[in-house]
């Protein structure tokens, strides 16, 4: 059997559109496809669709909205988001509130049909300007992963005090001076931007920094 589809896009010549490109593939069964997606829960549990075809933007209730409420009920429907945003607050939106693929409308002619394939396969189809712009997001990230400049020496004090060791327990593992305890971690205070031992390791501890 073809796998199922259903569309939901308000742009009334783009959604011709997809269903004349699915139709002419041959590979698809089109269920149906709205305007809007105001009941998409209704038509989802009715007409069971493999795929969704979702837009975001549309007038009373938004893409992402209907994706959430189809995810309470349906984990299993692969959900593409169709877009002309390629903005970090959108994608991301999007994929957290459960779509499997995000696809830019100008590239919909070449990569529909292909990008309905893959999230069949277990796949996540995305433009390719979506998905640099997630690789280059992931690699900020990772960038800019502060580790607020710590030494070793500062490290190995913050996960003693994360142990709740005092200071005098700190200098004694370590073999160093309780002065020298402080002032590391005087030091350490300033790189975290903190003003007490507690802070301190409450920022490592949710911070990962130990």
């Amino acid at each position: 059997m073809k796998p199922t589809i259903l569309i939901f896009e308000d742009n009334d010549r783009l959604r011709d559109s997809l269903s004349s490109l699915l139709s002419r593939s041959g590979e698809f069964a089109l269920l149906n496809a709205f305007s809007d997606c105001r009941e998409a829960e209704k038509h989802v549990i009715s007409f069971q669709p493999e795929v969704i075809l979702m837009d975001i933007d549309m007038p009373e209730r938004n893409g992402i909205e209907a994706v959430k409420q189809i995810r309470t009920f349906d984990k299993k429907v692969q959900i593409i988001m169709l877009t002309i945003f390629d903005d970090n607050a959108h994608v991301f939106e999007a994929l957290k509130a459960g779509a499997n693929g995000y696809l830019l409308k100008k590239n919909i002619p070449e990569k529909l049909t292909v990008s309905i394939k893959e999230v069949l396969e277990g796949g996540a189809p995305m433009s390719p300007s979506i998905a640099r712009m997630i690789i280059t997001s992931i690699q900020d990230n990772h960038d800019s992963k502060n580790d607020y400049d710590l030494s070793k020496r500062e490290k190995e004090i913050l996960q003693s005090l994360s142990r709740g060791n005092s200071f005098k327990m700190i200098a004694a593992e370590l073999m160093i001076s309780v002065e020298t305890v402080r002032t590391h971690i005087k030091n350490i205070y300033e790189k975290l931007h903190v003003h007490s031992q507690t802070e301190a390791v409450s920022k490592a501890i949710n911070e990962k920094l130990v």
